[in-house]
């Protein structure tokens, strides 16, 4: 099926329109017009190949939201003009025995990734949201509640579970004392979800002029992490903290704020290792450091639908596609409140362009 997007030929180059073929849908296929997707730092490591394992050319874009153009004749969960999502993952083997508890983003064969992934049937490469469609399989199609804006919508589909599926597996709620530590795409999303959940929020941070919007967002207190004495004041008190910062820091500087059996859950994946945290401050208090990779096909739509019942988009900045070399830079300096998303209709515009010249 005949596609348009913004993709990456080798890792030296912006990025620049593509013309590209995606599978012919099958009859368990949904086929999705994009409307927004948003930007993900995982996108420009791919782009640039700094994880050492692209394949070019990649289309990148995995916090997609669109309106289904059809649907297969074994469809049955969505049909023509549902507002819909498609997250991190297009696939899995469903076979395992996390794909058959739900938890298809530890699938032990692999789960095949929006872009950048082997197809499973085809063999060929998954192409992502930077482009006009998408072919999902059905099964790892997300209804989007029609009462969020979609534009804020789609950073849910990545930031949103990946900050979602720590609290809920350490059960986050009512009467608990939880941190999020650094306010970026995935910190300014902990902070909503844990403040919609009943928790008693306090968000850590190395700048201070992050906390008046801190507090919009929901925190109750915030910490300035560089200040001991702040820091201090907060020893051994701590249920759960989530750490969203995706660079190297001292993370017993963290560890010891938790009260015994309190766990600190790592969402954020620095290319560098932490320096080791001293095990001394995990024994004498039988704390816990972890680990939470977004989430499972089902969990994902609890999300959405808990984003719907409580009002929760991720605040966005809108640009057109042909600014997302320019997003890139500016994501790297964290000059983003907080998500990139491209409006996939300046693309539309693009082509039509090209096609009336």
């Amino acid at each position: 099926m005949e596609s348009i997007g913004y993709g990456a030929v080798n890792a030296r180059q912006p990025l620049a329109k593509l013309d590209f073929a995606r599978r012919e849908p099958r009859p368990d296929d949904v086929h999705i017009d994009i409307l927004y997707c948003g930007v993900c730092h995982s996108d420009l490591h791919t782009a640039r190949d700094e994880w050492g394992n692209t394949v070019y050319p990649v289309v990148p874009g995995h916090e997609i939201v669109g309106r289904v153009h059809s649907v297969g004749q074994q469809v049955t969960r969505f049909r023509e003009g549902d507002l819909v999502g498609v997250g991190c993952m297009v696939d899995s083997c469903q076979q395992c025995a996390s794909c058959k508890e739900g938890l298809e983003q530890y699938c032990e064969v692999g789960f095949v990734g929006t872009y950048n992934g082997e197809e499973m049937h085809s063999g060929g490469m998954s192409y992502g949201g930077y482009s006009n469609n998408i072919v999902v399989n059905e099964k790892f199609v997300l209804r989007i509640p029609e009462n969020l804006p979609a534009a804020g919508a789609a950073p849910l589909l990545c930031a949103g579970i990946t900050t979602f599926s720590p609290l809920r597996q350490w059960k986050v709620g009512k009467g608990h004392k939880v941190g999020i530590v650094g306010l970026g795409g995935l910190g300014h999303m902990g902070v909503k979800l844990a403040h919609a959940m009943g928790a008693h929020v306090v968000l850590f941070t190395t700048s201070s002029n992050k906390t008046e919007d801190a507090r919009r967002l929901g925190a109750d207190e915030v910490v300035l992490s560089k200040d001991a004495d702040q820091m201090a004041a907060h020893q051994n008190s701590f249920d759960f903290i989530l750490n969203t910062v995706a660079a190297p820091h001292d993370l017993d500087a963290f560890m010891v704020l938790l009260k015994r059996d309190g766990t600190m859950t790592l969402v954020g994946a620095p290319a560098t290792p932490h320096p080791s945290p001293q095990v001394f401050n995990f024994i004498m208090k039988r704390r816990r450091l972890a680990g939470s990779l977004i989430g499972g096909i089902r969990e994902t739509q609890e999300m959405l639908d808990f984003c719907g019942q409580h009002g929760i988009v991720s605040d966005i900045e809108m640009i057109p596609i042909q600014e997302i070399n320019t997003a890139f830079e500016r994501m790297l300096k964290s000059d983003v409140k907080y998500r990139f998303v491209i409006d996939m209709a300046s693309l539309a515009n693009e082509a039509q362009a090209v096609k009336g010249a």
